[in-house]
């Protein structure tokens, strides 16, 4: 018999489910690595396997975060890349990167996915798009499965190097039938279709600036004749834009469109500079979008039209993408951060709390494909998150708990269940050991800046 576990008594329950459902005193019984019921605490069961007293806690849906560069974590807060826009960082960091291993691919990996981990992440995708030296995506992949977190894994890709107009160094492309080949090869060894899938791979060339259209068309194909999902970016800054315009005569928008990059498979990073053309378009198609406010800030990109883009009916999740343009990984801070920035853009009612915590869980889920996470219900998968509402960053908000999960200062989860598995405990992970990865990565952090 599969394993019982028993979450009650929460101050709070937000269930995220069809009827958006916040329970006082509430529960969730969970039997393997899938939820069984959900409900006030004196109508579930009373005994499991295991209990949790949830007693002071707002427990909620683990966060889905749909955009990471898990390796930058190695070089966050760079000198001489901390006061540029995207194509000077680029091109600041593109050498240091240049030095990455296969060891500090797992590594950072471990360090990115335990920052999420401790922030209420429970799913997290990674676009893993350069391929120096030994590292592969299955170094990404090994290490997801020891810490524990529900991932998607993006075979990233460059093809077009400076020679041929693009913006990465010569030396950090790829040849693209090898790219195929290998992206080929990750699917068939590692992705997972089935409802409750910890692992799926996508497929991902990096950017239309650094990859030919022939490569995005060929990706295209390759993802739909395995049934997986597309991702890359689009429409970052204006000169994105600019180069789109002026490589392929389209705007970013366009140029998805013409390369079969549209559809409920596919979703763009950033769409900080989307048109209304493209809005319209995504909106048509269920085209998602990863949205990443700390990291368009940090680069000064601009304020992505988020609300426009939800009116429109676009699928649109959270991404904190790399730590090297975020130099943090915490998605209840992205969430607040989100809510912040659409206000600064379209004023004080553009986004409320609880509408930053659906895209944070529910957007995130639609954006990835996926109607197993996101929301707490009988048959979902077993994530979900805690967050102690004693704590003093809390004090004086409890007039509504929800709201001052994303009003307030960005709190640690105190416990985190992924597919039924408690990975983290009154703050701590339970599936490494974060002094030693923490030492090591900074070991290595220092080696990678030094080589370059």
């Amino acid at each position: 018999m599969a394993k019982t576990l028993l979450i009650k008594n929460a101050q709070v329950l937000v269930t995220m489910d069809a009827q958006r459902r916040e329970i006082a005193g509430g529960a969730v019984f969970i039997r393997g690595n899938v939820i069984e019921q959900v409900g006030a605490s004196a109508d579930l069961p009373q005994t499991a396997d295991e209990v949790i007293d949830a007693s002071g806690r707002l427990v909620m849906p683990g966060l889905v975060n749909t955009h990471h560069h898990m390796f930058q974590s190695l070089t966050r807060a760079v000198p001489g890349a901390q006061d540029a826009e995207l194509f000077g960082w680029l091109t600041h960091l593109y050498p240091i990167w240049s030095g990455l291993t296969g060891e500090m691919v797992k590594v950072s990996t471990q360090t990115a996915m335990l920052e999420l981990m401790l922030s209420g992440c429970t799913t997290s995708s990674d676009h893993l798009y350069l391929y120096p030296n030994d590292c592969r995506l299955d170094d990404s992949i090994e290490a997801a499965q020891q810490i524990g977190m529900r991932f998607h894994a993006a075979r990233g890709s460059m093809s077009v190097g400076r020679s041929q107009g693009g913006l990465p160094p010569d030396s950090l492309v790829e040849d693209e039938a090898e790219i195929l080949r290998d992206t080929q090869r990750l699917i068939e060894t590692w992705h997972d279709p089935e409802r409750h899938a910890m692992l799926r791979i996508v497929v991902a060339p990096c950017s239309p600036f650094s990859v030919s259209p022939d490569l995005m068309r060929e990706s295209a194909r390759l993802a739909r004749s395995h049934g997986v999902s597309l991702h890359t970016h689009l429409a970052e800054t204006a000169g994105d834009v600019a180069y789109s315009r002026e490589r392929f005569n389209m705007t970013p928008a366009q140029y998805a469109e013409d390369a079969g990059w549209v559809g409920h498979d596919v979703w763009h990073a950033h769409c900080v500079k989307l048109d209304d053309h493209g809005i319209g378009l995504f909106g048509r198609t269920g085209t998602g979008v990863a949205h990443c406010p700390c990291s368009n800030m940090r680069l000064a990109s601009g304020i992505a039209p988020v609300r426009r883009m939800l009116e429109a009916g676009v699928p649109v999740g959270l991404g904190v993408d790399g730590s090297a343009s975020n130099d943090g990984a915490h998605m209840l801070g992205e969430a607040r951060q989100a809510m912040l920035l659409q206000r600064v853009g379209s004023g004080p009612d553009a986004m409320t709390a609880r509408q930053a915590l659906e895209v944070a869980t529910l957007g995130g889920a639609k954006v990835l494909g996926r109607d197993d996470i996101g929301a707490l219900a009988p048959g979902m998968a077993a994530d979900l998150v805690a967050f102690d509402l004693r704590r003093h960053n809390f004090a004086g908000a409890l007039h509504d708990p929800v709201a001052a999960l994303v009003f307030s200062a960005p709190a640690g989860a105190d416990f985190s269940i992924i597919n039924g598995r408690v990975v983290v405990r009154d703050g701590r992970c339970l599936t490494l050991d974060a002094g030693v990865l923490v030492e090591r990565h900074n070991r290595l952090a220092a080696e990678l800046v030094a080589g370059s």
